[in-house]
């Protein structure tokens, strides 16, 4: 069973940084793709960044290229999102995410395990 946990959110002022990471257990198959996700109150929950194992390339949201990066260590199974010059707007619950293969990583309804969130709150 495919064990994903959070963790590095909490509160920030407008223009700090902060990392997350995300631990991983039980994966026996490196043919995957991780990303994060956010969902702020009242709002969808959207995509941020999509990382695949084995490749170099990476997908970005709109509203984060540029101020976040993620980055996977496979040899520790942990998956880290970078995130720079946060804005209130940035204010969500953030997850981690998995599924097997490495397309539509970036399709909520396609992924197949979730970690249980962090709460990263900006203030201006």
């Amino acid at each position: 069973q495919v064990h994903l946990a959070e963790s590095g959110g909490g509160p920030v002022q407008a223009g700090g940084s902060l990392k997350l990471s995300c631990a991983s257990s039980g994966l026996s198959d490196f043919s995957n793709c991780m990303a994060w996700f956010r969902q702020a109150p009242g709002k969808e929950r959207e995509v941020l960044a999509v990382i695949y194992a084995g490749r170099s390339s990476k997908y970005y949201a709109e509203s984060v290229k540029g101020r976040f990066n993620v980055s996977r260590d496979d040899a520790k199974k942990v998956l880290f999102l970078q995130m720079n010059n946060l804005t209130p707007e940035d204010s969500a619950l953030y997850y981690c995410a998995l599924k097997w293969g490495l397309r539509d990583c970036d399709e909520e309804s396609r992924i197949q395990f979730w970690g249980q969130g962090t709460q990263i709150t900006v203030s201006s």
